[in-house]
């Protein structure tokens, strides 16, 4: 069988964790980004899995090219068997939710929600016009905030709420073609995302705002995406997986 992975934002942070786990497990893997080829961490990438991985720049926005993108991927690699829905942007500014600008809320949800339900509706749709006997499955990275809320980042927490239910009509949807999706939710994860707020964090964790003590890691995500790619989940589409050391358990 030719496993071919498709992972969006995989070039760094929890994309990249997922990108080496499925490599481990004998995937193609085709990473999406809007960096350009050239940029260091795309580079590094390329030239660290030279053959097993293939790059394409995609602006997220720009959801009249999604189709293309798709054809694209599946014109170098076949057919998509897993997809990974992983790119995001954080708030452009933290801060009180009542001044949130117009811009910065467009423009998280334009990146996480618009563009992501473009680009994973056409990959559902290549799927359906590919029959195969092979189980897919697609998989929407979103966060704990997606239920917890945090004031000083409200547009990012909506953005995130709503991709979850993006996550259940696709689970539902696909269902018939034997096609599982899954929504992951990582909690406090090591990334360069969250390199700002290190500082402000480490102490809490430490202090049990985190069960697990621990920052999450990248490789924490990996490890999950497996089981869901291979199929042995196949019956628990839709659910939703917290990987966050804990840290949404309701306490008293």
């Amino acid at each position: 069988m030719n496993k071919v992975a498709f992972v969006t934002g995989g070039q760094q942070g929890i994309g990249l964790g997922i990108v080496e786990a499925l490599i481990s497990d004998g995937y193609r893997v085709a990473i999406a980004s809007e960096l350009s080829k050239s940029d260091p961490r795309v580079a590094e990438i390329l030239s660290r899995f030279d053959g097993q991985v293939r790059y394409y720049q995609h602006d997220l926005c720009n959801v009249e090219d999604t189709e293309n993108l798709v054809s694209s991927i599946v014109s170098d690699l076949g057919p998509i068997t897993t997809y990974v829905s992983n790119a995001g942007i954080a708030s452009p500014v933290r801060g009180d939710m009542l001044d949130i600008s117009i811009a910065h809320f467009d423009r998280v949800l334009d990146i996480n929600l618009r563009g992501s339900f473009f680009l994973a509706q056409n990959v559902a749709r290549h799927m359906l016009d590919t029959p195969s006997d092979a189980y897919r499955s697609l998989s929407f990275v979103t966060s704990v905030s997606a239920e917890m809320v945090s004031i000083e980042r409200a547009d990012y927490c909506m953005s995130k709420a709503a991709a979850s239910m993006m996550a259940q009509n696709f689970a539902v949807r696909l269902a018939p073609n034997n096609i599982g999706v899954f929504e992951l939710r990582p909690g406090i994860i090591e990334t360069p995302m969250t390199l700002g707020v290190r500082d402000k964090y480490t102490p809490r964790i430490e202090n049990g705002l985190v069960p697990a003590m621990r920052w999450g890691e990248p490789t924490d995500i990996g490890s999950v995406i497996l089981p869901l790619a291979r199929g042995q989940l196949a019956f628990a589409t839709g659910n939703v997986i917290a990987i966050d050391g804990g840290l949404s358990i309701p306490r008293l």
